[in-house]
């Protein structure tokens, strides 16, 4: 049957191998834990260290490129819009003398 260990104490296993006071081999022996495994604990724990300190709030460079497109996408509508109007209203003034058999 395979160990398994909960968050906490993983933690504190990674938190002993980032100090490198001990090989993992000795933290293996200590914890009774294969080094491989500490090691990939410790990968883990390192690669994920940067989301720690980011802001939750904080928008993702992928999401404000969409939000700059939908943005620029609104404002061409808007634009294409004004210019259909206009051709209709065009349209009217131009027929509105001229009377059709």
């Amino acid at each position: 049957m395979r160990k398994t260990y909960d968050k906490a104490f993983k933690t504190k296993v990674v938190l002993e191998a980032l100090k490198e006071e001990l090989t993992l081999q000795e933290l293996g022996q200590k914890y009774d834990v294969h080094p491989n495994q500490i090691g990939q604990w410790k990968k883990q724990a390192l690669e994920a260290m940067p989301d720690i300190f980011e802001r939750p709030n904080k928008k993702s460079a992928s999401e404000r490129e969409s939000e700059d497109r939908e943005e620029q996408m609104l404002k061409t509508i808007g634009t294409q819009k004004i210019e259909i109007d206009w051709l209709k209203k065009s349209i009217v003034n131009c027929t509105a003398g001229t009377r059709i058999n």
